[in-house]
């Protein structure tokens, strides 16, 4: 993409910030709640490339300004000091370039959003219980690091330890973005802890990683859902057993269940059944959306798709495998605390490279 190909697209991007700039000051936009807010996020969204356009422009402008002095100017000393101002802006270039090219991709309108997780084990009985839990936890780990926060919503607990599943929110900025990368088949090879002979065995877990959805995105008619109160089944102190405070949500239209349990209070836990039922509908549609995004590109690193294998824990060896772009790094102690940053950083440049291919950029 040449200077002016990249000019056009920012200058473009500026006239569509100052167009949705004066949007959101009209009364008729005002009282459109839905639309108002999603011309403040597309607004909010702008900003970084209309500074980068500014930025950019400044850049352009003084190279040629600094040509235009070496080519009309007679004082040497004025030649030499023009001469390194166009050395040190023509380096900053094409750092820049490549910045405003990703800036310029399309951005998944989720990825702004906070998650709700899921952890499910599958093959391998306990040991995958087991598994989960450790995934849990290696979640719990980066999401405090990030300062992100956490909110289980309904959990099953396995009968040796960690879970048969567990369902959690998590709440800060740009979740969704990072976590959906976690969406797939993760699979553990070691010896488990009712292994007698020392065998290596594998077993899986499955992680689903899905954009919260708010009020504005879906509206969920109150006739279209059942509503099912129990007594909660899992930690709660004396309450457990005892009152109606658990929560199952059936949305009938769908057959989509929500359930939980987490909270004490049954408001509390009505809540956040609600929000989770909201993120499921919601997600039945944005699954179309994964779906044709994967079918047009070859090796799509975030597909969303639940079924696929992504990762292999290999605890003998103390490595890990992630498949999608062949990464494998000797750090799985490291890892299973949380420290899955690089793994994430990886993951987005792969995929950031592939869409600069497909829009040409």
């Amino acid at each position: 993409m040449t200077d002016n190909m990249i000019l056009e697209r920012l200058r473009g991007v500026k006239e569509r910030f100052e167009e949705v700039g004066r949007l959101i000051t009209e009364p008729g936009i005002i009282s459109d709640m839905k639309r108002y807010v999603r011309l403040n996020k597309e607004y909010k969204d702008l900003v970084p490339i209309v500074e980068a356009y500014n930025e950019y422009h400044n850049l352009i402008s003084n190279i040629e300004g600094a040509k235009k002095i070496l080519n009309t100017e007679k004082d040497e000393e004025m030649r030499e000091m023009a001469k390194a101002e166009l050395d040190e802006l023509s380096d900053r270039l094409p750092g820049m370039e490549e910045e405003i090219k990703i800036l310029l991709l399309p951005v998944d309108p989720e990825d702004d959003k906070n998650a709700v997780m899921e952890i499910r084990a599958g093959t391998g009985g306990d040991e995958a219980s087991i598994f989960a839990g450790d995934l849990y936890r290696m979640y719990t780990k980066y999401c405090e690091e990030k300062g992100w926060k956490m909110e289980v919503t309904h959990r099953t607990e396995g009968t040796v330890g960690g879970f048969k599943e567990i369902v959690f929110n998590v709440t800060g900025q740009g979740v969704y973005g990072v976590l959906k990368y976690e969406s797939g088949v993760h699979r553990v090879q070691r010896v488990p802890q009712t292994e007698t002979q020392g065998r290596v065995h594998t077993s899986a877990a499955t992680v689903a990683v899905l954009p919260e959805a708010d009020e504005f995105d879906i509206e969920v008619r109150p006739e279209d859902i059942r509503k099912d109160t129990y007594c909660s089944s899992g930690p709660g102190g004396q309450s457990v057993n005892t009152t109606y405070s658990a929560i199952r949500l059936t949305h009938i239209p769908t057959g989509v269940v929500v359930t939980c349990q987490d909270e004490k209070s049954q408001l509390k836990n009505l809540d956040k059944a609600m929000t989770e039922l909201r993120t499921r509908l919601y997600n039945i549609e944005y699954q179309k959306y994964l779906d044709e995004i994967s079918s047009k590109r070859k090796t799509m690193v975030s597909t969303g798709d639940r079924s696929a294998k992504i990762r292999t824990y290999n605890y003998p060896q103390g490595r890990m495998t992630d498949h999608r772009i062949n990464l494998t790094m000797y750090n799985l102690d490291s890892v299973m605390n949380g420290n899955i940053e690089e793994i994430i950083d990886k993951l987005r440049m792969a995929e950031n490279a592939e869409r600069l291919k497909e829009n040409n950029l």
